[in-house]
């Protein structure tokens, strides 16, 4: 079944995600004057199923959509968006590298193989377009370099590049009045390196570039919204393991049962697979 948009807020709303064919979360932001979009979708059938989600809720002027990083899964829908589109300056430099790529399976598996494209993302791909791959990549309208604010009439919006390991050139969505930030995939870790990595410095400079947003929904783009209480949790995960990669040197068992002691509990499985991350970022 489809997914159907959701409202969050008053003047936010938003297409949940979809695991089967890696659909990442798509967002819209209705301002007096103006909408903008948050990402623009994997392929064109999903662009335009957000678009006419969109029509259901009478959405108007609908101008404009940010791309939070270059990643396939938030930018293969621009063309069929057909909206001014903005984007970091790196974000546009990746978008730039990959126009004259071929999309066929061989295609797929030769980059897969060379290591600029994963196996997951492969596979995705052609799940989400099947045998009959026609793929147009867009270059965005416009770039920042560091941030800009947006007013869309009552609404207003920073939008600001912050980096990260899953990807240096993720951005992020501030909605200033409905207190609200899309984080795209900015705290997932890299998952283009040989194994799945978090690097201490890395996250640290995220972790501080996000400090200064306070919000009541925390949108990342491969799950439900997040609670300020899970968002703090989360975010308090990996201070806490940049701390104890750091002090441990990497040592996996040693790092296991050190958190272990400070949350005071048995750590579940996503717990224990952050820290694989953590060990693969220090080791790597």
């Amino acid at each position: 079944m489809k997914a159907a948009l959701q409202q969050l807020t008053q003047s936010v709303f938003y297409l949940p995600s979809d695991s089967a064919t890696d659909r990442p979360v798509l967002g819209a932001i209705q301002g007096k004057n103006q909408t903008l979009l948050v990402d623009a979708g994997n392929s064109s059938a999903h662009a335009k199923l957000f678009l006419s989600e969109l029509k259901k809720q009478d959405l108007y002027a609908i101008t404009s959509v940010v791309l939070t990083h270059w990643h396939w899964d938030h930018i293969f829908g621009t063309k069929e968006m057909n909206l001014f589109t903005l984007s970091s300056e790196q974000t546009k430099q990746a978008i730039e590298k990959m126009i004259n790529y071929e999309w066929t399976d061989e295609a797929l598996e030769e980059r897969v193989k060379e290591g600029i494209e994963i196996q997951f993302c492969a596979d995705m791909i052609k799940a989400e377009f099947g045998d009959n791959r026609r793929i147009e990549i867009q270059l965005p309208n416009m770039t920042i370099n560091k941030l800009v604010r947006i007013d869309l009439g009552n609404i207003h919006c920073t939008i600001e590049h912050v980096g990260g390991d899953h990807a240096s050139d993720s951005t992020i969505v501030y909605v200033e009045e409905e207190n609200v930030l899309f984080l795209g995939d900015c705290l997932y870790p890299n998952l283009y390196s040989k194994t799945p990595q978090y690097t201490v410095k890395h996250t640290r400079a995220l972790l501080q570039a996000l400090g200064k947003y306070k919000a009541n929904h925390y949108v990342l783009s491969h799950e439900l919204p997040l609670s300020p209480v899970q968002y703090n949790e989360y975010i308090q995960l990996l201070a806490i393991l940049c701390e104890l990669t750091e002090t441990h040197q990497g040592n996996k068992q040693n790092i296991t049962e050190a958190l272990s002691i400070r949350l005071n509990k048995e750590l579940n499985e996503d717990e224990r697979e952050t820290i694989d991350c953590f060990v693969n970022g220090y080791i790597d």
